[in-house]
């Protein structure tokens, strides 16, 4: 992977990491659903005017936009909904990671190296950590509805990224931002179908009548900045790079979901977590650079 590309998925590892807090400062003023819903439409419009349907059967637009965009975030918030905490579903929808990597070597017979491996474990080590930690500071047991929910977001979007990458070897003259866009119409209705099912009706009537600016600003966020800009870049790296080369780099979306939580929330950082963000960046350090050489020179 280029140093230009690394760059980049680091802005989308920043992007999706602030993710958290803007969620949590959204959800305030709006319900769950409703703001997934809105999201989308923004995605959607008026873009869909100006940047033309990609060339590809709507089939794949529409497993694309059910898997890594409604699949992933409806599951998620119904995960919350039934008491899953927000800080330890984060954790847990990284598991995204190695049903990715599953996926992978199913479906296009990729093949780790040692050194992937071995990262990847070191990482997953840092996400038990991290989970620990988590469970400490909730101090209550989490329910095994809310867990099997968030792995299901996590296998949701899996297939998304499997997904983005096949159709990529498809269709490869197709650009990502076409396909994010168009894809975005496919969740918007079931989003507010949930909605009107899931939502408070008095508080979705409440936050459409007297809309916040702060409510605003987080969709405008979650719109152009964390699907646009973020799906766009992640798809074309998942489109010209091995499995296991991109998806790990997610694992340290929750690092940055931390850190944004202490310096805008205050939330204290305890020293378990701080270990298992360690270890992760260790990880994700081998997997990216390799095993470090150590050698004695040879004497002239």
């Amino acid at each position: 992977m280029t140093l230009r590309d690394r760059l980049l998925a680091l802005l989308v590892v920043i992007i999706w990491g602030m993710n958290f807090v803007i969620i949590k400062y959204g959800l305030q003023g709006m319900p769950p659903f409703l703001l997934a819903g809105l999201r989308f439409l923004l995605v959607a419009f008026p873009a869909i005017f100006f940047i033309p349907r990609p060339k590809l059967p709507w089939r794949w637009l529409a497993l694309y936009g059910l898997t890594m965009s409604f699949g992933q975030f409806a599951f998620l918030f119904c995960a919350i909904k039934v008491g899953m905490p927000a800080g330890l579903a984060s954790l847990v929808l990284q598991a995204q990671v190695f049903f990715t990597l599953l996926l992978g070597m199913l479906v296009f017979a990729e093949r780790l190296r040692i050194h992937h491996a071995i990262g990847i474990v070191v990482a997953t080590l840092g996400m038990l950590l991290l989970a620990q930690a988590s469970l400490r500071n909730q101090g209550a047991a989490v329910p095994i509805a809310g867990l099997l929910l968030t792995l299901g977001a996590a296998f949701s979007w899996a297939i998304g990224n499997l997904t983005n990458k096949k159709i990529m070897a498809i269709f490869p003259q197709q650009g990502i931002l076409p396909l994010v866009v168009w894809s975005a119409l496919i969740p918007i209705v079931p989003f507010l179908v949930c909605s009107g099912l899931f939502d408070d009706r008095q508080r979705v009537l409440d936050s459409l009548l007297h809309l916040q600016m702060s409510s605003v600003v987080v969709i405008v966020y979650l719109s152009f900045a964390a699907t646009l800009l973020g799906y766009s870049i992640w798809g074309n790296l998942l489109a010209r790079y091995e499995t296991w080369r991109v998806a790990p780099l997610a694992l340290l979306v929750p690092l940055v979901g931390l850190a944004s939580a202490w310096l805008l929330m205050g939330e204290a950082l305890s020293s378990l977590q701080i270990g298992g963000a360690l270890l992760v960046l260790a990880g994700m350090a081998v997997n990216t650079f390799g095993l470090p050489r150590w050698g004695i020179a040879a004497r002239k």
